[in-house]
């Protein structure tokens, strides 16, 4: 199965940006790419660098916006996942990624469960905790474990998901450097980014998708200098191998095939599921594990 992954930036207006993603969109599909995946809350600016009630009216189109994006994927007859940015009711609001079937029905949706809450990262005033759980979306091309960003630094998302069935990852996201930061700590914040999820496709010999941004992007409220999207999107098999990587700065679509025999020929040699203590890890569903 082939896939693809967009890595763009914002080009000042949801209307630009979104004509930039369908164009891609139309050339990955031209390409042969069953499933796409967008980065995250990709139709806008990444606006959680600051704490600003008037960003909330982006959810206002969350209906309007599913509607497009499922005619989108039916007008292309590809999976879709999308990120997009949702009001269910005044003050409750969600960071939730939308899939879409090839005729554009909605497959499933998953809303971000890990919310950070970090200097240009402030996703906490605008986003509630997901509460559909960790469930991989049944689609056309195999069941998909949707995560967003944040989740990727837990390994506990990545094992639940595998567990329930899912057959790839899948990580929209919207990370990047602060200009002030030196060469070296820049390096180690990617190196651990790569790492970390490289390391959930290991442990669960399982492919992964992970669609981040670039571009620079300022703080509207001037306090922060703004963020340097990191892009290096990857997708990785299932034994970590790097299938495919985009640069750091470049606008991108990035293919990679995968194959789901794979996994059951990893999990054959390498078989971490069948050797898991499932008798010995309560105190993984404690805060801290004091003495």
């Amino acid at each position: 199965m082939k896939v693809a992954l967009i890595q763009q930036k914002y080009h000042n207006s949801k209307q630009l940006t979104m004509e930039t993603t369908i164009d891609k969109i139309a050339k990955a599909s031209n390409s042969g790419a069953e499933l796409i995946v967008l980065q995250e809350l990709h139709q806008t600016e990444y606006f959680c660098q600051c704490e600003d009630t008037k960003f909330f009216e982006y959810a206002n189109s969350f209906k309007g916006d599913i509607l497009f994006w499922s005619n989108i994927a039916k007008k292309y007859n590809i999976v879709l996942v999308t990120s997009l940015f949702e009001r269910r009711t005044a003050g409750l609001y969600h960071n939730t990624a939308v899939v879409f079937e090839k005729d554009g029905s909605i497959a499933g949706k998953y809303r971000k469960m890990h919310i950070p809450d970090d200097p240009g990262f402030y996703e906490k005033f605008y986003f509630t905790p997901g509460d559909l759980g960790f469930e991989p979306i049944e689609t056309s091309v195999g069941k998909l474990g949707v995560l967003i960003c944040w989740d990727q630094w837990y390994p506990e998302s990545a094992r639940i998901m595998t567990l329930k069935g899912a057959e790839i990852l899948i990580y929209p996201t919207a990370i990047g450097w602060f200009d002030e930061d030196s060469k070296e700590e820049k390096q180690r914040q990617l190196d651990a980014w790569i790492t970390i999820q490289r390391s959930h496709a290991i442990a669960n010999a399982i492919p992964l998708i992970s669609c981040n941004r670039v571009g620079v992007e300022y703080d509207p409220s001037g306090v922060l200098q703004g963020t340097r999207f990191w892009g290096n999107s990857f997708i990785c098999g299932t034994q970590g191998e790097m299938l495919s990587q985009a640069n750091e700065e470049s606008e991108t679509i990035l293919y990679a095939n995968i194959e789901h025999k794979r996994t059951k020929e990893v999990r054959d040699i390498w078989p971490f599921l069948r050797d898991r203590r499932i008798d010995k890890y309560a105190c993984l569903l404690k805060r801290y594990c004091e003495d």
